[in-house]
């Protein structure tokens, strides 16, 4: 598969790559430089996983530019990485498309974390930028990172009946948009329930959520 990375400062391209090829060393990794390169590079093929970009860059301002890639590849999750760290700017990337947001001075552990969950079918916000945000379905995460600080896996798990309705479906393989679909809500609520459920869990990615939460009880096999 192919990992589709773009920002304008080269030093940081090649910082982004040094971390990214070590934990996926089996994919293909393409580059660019401004939005008018990821136009071009996304207009001709449209098979990547993964979509990581700098909010600022050439070519488009950064409404137009995720908007824009939001519209051509509609199934591959857009990171963003920047160093603009605006509670109004996060939250409006997340509305028109966007499954995270990092900030450039993140540590590396903390990338290659939001990356994996992203790729699980969650979304990543900076927890410092959770409280302050507007009322919105951010909520859901505000909540999961108050609950999670306050449980270990020696406790019993509390989950809200749509997190085990979200669970069940994970367990019979369903993706973010069938889930959403089957349960009537938006694929955006889909990805703050499936963030909310793998760090209630403390676990990492959706198969390890599933076989989590059946030993635990919380969905069978059925």
């Amino acid at each position: 598969m192919r990992i589709l990375i773009a920002d304008d400062h080269e030093l940081f391209l090649k910082g982004l790559e040094f971390i990214l090829r070590d934990v996926f060393p089996d994919d293909e990794f393409v580059f660019a430089h401004s939005y008018t390169d990821v136009f071009k590079i996304i207009e001709r093929e449209k098979n990547f996983k993964l979509v990581l970009t700098d909010l600022a860059m050439p070519g488009a301002n950064w409404l137009q530019g995720i908007e824009h890639i939001h519209k051509d590849l509609p199934e591959t999750p857009i990171i963003i990485l920047s160093a603009v760290f605006e509670k109004d700017v996060v939250q409006k990337t997340i509305e028109i498309g966007a499954a995270g947001y990092i900030p450039k001075t993140s540590p590396n552990a903390v990338i290659i974390s939001a990356v994996n969950l992203v790729l699980s079918g969650g979304v990543y916000i900076p927890p410092e930028l959770l409280s302050g945000t507007k009322e919105s379905e951010f909520d859901l995460l505000k909540q999961t990172e108050e609950n999670a600080k306050k449980k270990n896996s020696a406790e019993k798990i509390d989950m809200s009946p749509r997190q085990i309705d979200v669970l069940r479906l994970m367990g019979k393989g369903l993706s973010n948009k069938q889930i959403a679909f089957d349960l009537g809500i938006t694929e955006g609520t889909v990805k703050l329930y499936v963030t909310a459920i793998l760090k209630i869990l403390n676990v990492y990615n959706r198969v390890s959520a599933v076989n989590e939460a059946r030993r635990r009880g919380l969905i069978t096999d059925e």
